[in-house]
């Protein structure tokens, strides 16, 4: 019982000081990134046989660029952290829309308006679990390309292959998991029928992860010079004292 709460504490601490270390911008951005992902996702850009992409790409590479310099600096435990902190935000942000929406109102016609914001929960459920477990897949996984890579003498090679590899297995994870729980899981019983196979999940989260990518390594420069400016300033300086210092 005592080790759980030292646990518990030690945990708490190190959050507190986390969101104390990390640059405010960074935190802001990426959370609004999810909460707006969510949103956009309700437009479809691009529907062929082979490949679906809704509006959320458009923005779905700030949130991974986000989570690659937090796990990049911080460490990949600090960036799950923040991706469960921006998911918790992302449910209270649907739950605040949903209530607006459930709120009868004679001024005008809110019927596009309730539609849009009152959202879908399987489609909620679904895009939360892929968002947690892509993040958790892309950070740990751009953690273990960086330290198998830390004596290479190119820096921006090492955060480009960290990046470029975790974000396409990550994107493609977010995808995948979303398709199948969506389209695969809840859409045959709510929507008459309507179904992707699993083949058909595959090749769009196959196709949208590229397209993902393609944004990802268009916008990574602004990423990696992000890194460089907190290694120059010692940003969180604090933090990764404490962690390094810390028995759990």
């Amino acid at each position: 019982m005592n080790s759980i709460k030292k646990w518990i504490v030690y945990e708490w601490e190190e959050t507190e000081l986390l969101l104390r270390s990390i640059p405010a911008t960074a935190v802001t951005l990426f959370v609004v990134s999810v909460v707006c992902m969510n949103l956009l996702a309700n437009k479809t850009l691009l529907q062929l046989d082979w490949i679906a992409l809704d509006g959320g790409i458009l923005i779905s590479w700030l949130s991974f660029m986000c989570m690659d310099i937090i796990t990049k600096h911080f460490g990949p435990k600090a960036s799950n952290k923040i991706s469960l902190l921006a998911a918790s935000i992302n449910l209270l942000t649907c739950l605040i829309f949903f209530v607006a929406s459930a709120i009868p109102s004679n001024a005008n016609d809110y019927t596009a308006f309730n539609n849009i914001f009152g959202g879908t929960w399987f489609i909620l459920l679904g895009s939360t679990i892929a968002f947690l477990s892509s993040a958790g897949i892309n950070n740990v996984l751009n953690w273990m390309i960086g330290k198998s890579m830390e004596n290479h003498p190119d820096e921006k090679l090492v955060y480009c292959t960290q990046t470029y590899i975790s974000t396409f297995v990550g994107q493609f994870c977010d995808n995948f998991i979303f398709s199948v729980i969506v389209f695969v899981g809840f859409a045959p019983i709510f929507w008459d029928g309507f179904h992707w196979t699993v083949l058909q999940c595959a090749t769009c989260a196959l196709t949208g992860a590229v397209a993902e990518l393609i944004m990802e390594i268009i916008f990574s420069p602004i990423g990696y010079r992000i890194v460089t400016r907190w290694r120059e300033h010692s940003v969180g300086k604090e933090y990764l004292e404490f962690v390094g210092k810390g028995e759990v």
